[in-house]
């Protein structure tokens, strides 16, 4: 997913991709993906959750960059 996906329900970034049974595909932002998870387990087909890339950048930049 690119910073271009948005969020179904709020227009935040879109960090789940669930892909429904029916063909369809919905866009989630973290929170919204966690609220629904269960409910959307139960119609997916497939669900993509990058949410972790929302802690795996470093909040300090390394020394060199500073």
């Amino acid at each position: 997913m690119t910073a271009a996906d948005r969020c179904d329900r709020c227009g935040a970034q879109a960090y789940v991709r669930v892909l429904l049974a029916s063909g369809g595909e919905l866009l989630f932002c973290a929170h919204h993906g966690r609220e629904h998870r269960d409910a959307l387990r139960e119609v997916a087909r497939d669900i993509q959750d990058e949410s972790r890339k929302l802690t795996s950048t470093p909040s300090t930049a390394p020394v060199d960059e500073r």
